[in-house]
């Protein structure tokens, strides 16, 4: 091994002992003939000093700078009387470099590495490898690494699977657009980056799979916010046998473990409830804040099961077709008051944003046959789109229902960012571009022509 402590590792019960550390070189300070440096790595800071002899190894020292990759070895000693830094595990301690290696020197860097510096967002995109290196953002990185694990954690006690589902799928748009990939093996036919797996999630319920989670990456080719990426994270959830309450009383107790868990905060449960025609009247909004505190979670329920489009002159789900109308609602499907007609639906807001949303699924394809008429699918349609799911449906579907948590916003708001791209390791911008690798760009004609796609050249 190259190392055998990490830079945060090292304390008063090493003292007289021999370390050999691996990392960055975080900061130098000369000091008439000593010269001092702070190693860093992801776990911690440790303080090196140089004295002038052995002189080869001081003489390499005076030739470091800033982010260069460095193997220091010496003994371990405390620090003298007055110099301790009590703000770092480390702090107690320092490391006398008897032997130094600069395994990759640094060019000069285009920001310095300080949580304290603001630093543009175009920037520190272009360069997030030297971005991760501040603590402040990658202390996010591992928080979020953490929430993920307990989440997992959680769910696995539960007796929940986690399974994989394809990216590349059918195109069945409904609301944001599909991301549309050309298949060369299927000259002139498109697969389709999944916006959720809503379907397949679905499909695992008739299966007879009962409980499945998946921590899953998700495409929707929309117009850009603060909230919003091309490609963003949800934690996936769907169960069998199970009515609203049970998903919603399941999902109460894993976020107060995992806030118990990872950040040691008491989440009070249950939460609070509002219908959907309570928040709007009450509060102007489907995504109320209802007070004060670190974390106001809130449950909106009751949603209309569809909204009109004016614009189109029809109706359209107001989460998506699979959602199930309450129960005592069924009948009004054959009336003219379909706006009166309530979903089984629930979405949990976190300080006035949504960071989950779910509902309880058609399972009976006579009913789910009767939703898409409503919403001016053809039978055709239906079959070209959701042909696959019907059928199944026709072979033993059980009563079930989910929900899916939008990790990057809920992690925003626990880590106080101003945007989700800061909880994300490598993002796009609001023009959903990488400036780190340049994406999205051309591609040769000879890759098109493989595909069987012609480009069209784009009129103002």
């Amino acid at each position: 091994m190259l190392r055998t402590h990490t830079c945060g590792q090292l304390t008063e019960n090493n003292i007289n002992q021999q370390a050999t550390l691996c990392g960055w070189v975080a900061a130098r300070r000369d000091h008439g003939k000593l010269i001092f440096i702070d190693i860093r790595d992801r776990y911690g800071i440790t303080q090196v000093v140089f004295l002038p002899k052995p002189k080869e190894v001081y003489e390499v020292a005076k030739q470091l700078r800033c982010e260069d990759v460095i193997k220091v070895s010496g003994g371990v000693n405390l620090r003298p009387k007055g110099t301790e830094n009590v703000k770092i595990p480390t702090g107690l301690v320092e490391v006398l470099g008897q032997n130094l290696e600069i395994i990759n020197a640094s060019d000069d860097l285009p920001f310095v590495i300080d949580d304290t510096l603001e630093v543009g967002e175009e920037t520190r995109l272009t360069y997030r490898y030297l971005d991760l290196r501040r603590k402040a953002m990658g202390d996010k990185l591992i928080l979020r690494h953490r929430f993920n694990q307990a989440f997992r954690n959680f769910l696995d006690s539960r007796n929940f699977i986690e399974f994989e589902t394809p990216f590349l799928t059918k195109s069945t748009p409904e609301g944001a657009r599909d991301f549309l990939v050309p298949s060369r093996l299927n000259p002139n036919k498109f697969y389709a980056l999944p916006q959720s797996p809503q379907l397949f999630k679905q499909l695992l319920m008739v299966s007879g799979m009962d409980r499945y989670y998946q921590v899953v990456r998700c495409f929707r080719d929309e117009d850009l916010r603060k909230d919003r990426q091309p490609e963003f994270t949800q934690l996936d959830i769907e169960m069998s046998f199970i009515d609203q309450e049970d998903v919603m009383s399941l999902m109460e107790e894993m976020t107060a473990a995992v806030f118990k868990e990872v950040l040691n905060v008491e989440i009070k449960i249950p939460f609070a409830r509002i219908t959907h025609a309570e928040a709007m009247e009450k509060y102007k909004s489907d995504k109320p804040d209802i007070g004060e505190g670190d974390y106001r979670f809130l449950w909106v329920v009751d949603f209309p099961l569809f909204e009109h489009n004016d614009e189109e002159g029809r109706w359209q789900a107001c989460h998506h077709p699979f959602t199930s109308p309450k129960l005592e609602d069924v009948s009004l499907l054959d009336g003219q008051e379909l706006g009166k007609i309530k979903a089984r639906a629930y979405d949990l807001i976190l300080n006035g944003t949504e960071v989950a949303g779910g509902s309880i699924r058609i399972h009976s394809s006579d009913l789910q046959a009767k939703i898409f008429k409503t919403l001016g699918i053809t039978d055709e349609e239906a079959q070209a789109k959701f042909g696959f799911l019907l059928k199944a449906f026709k072979y033993g579907a059980p009563p079930h229902g989910g929900i899916a948590f939008g990790l990057d916003r809920l992690y925003a708001i626990v880590t106080k960012s101003e945007s989700i791209r800061d909880v994300i390791a490598f993002p796009k911008t609001q023009k959903g571009v990488c400036p780190l690798t340049d994406a999205p760009s051309p591609v040769e004609e000879k890759q098109l022509r493989e595909i069987y796609i012609k480009m069209v050249e784009k009129k103002d």
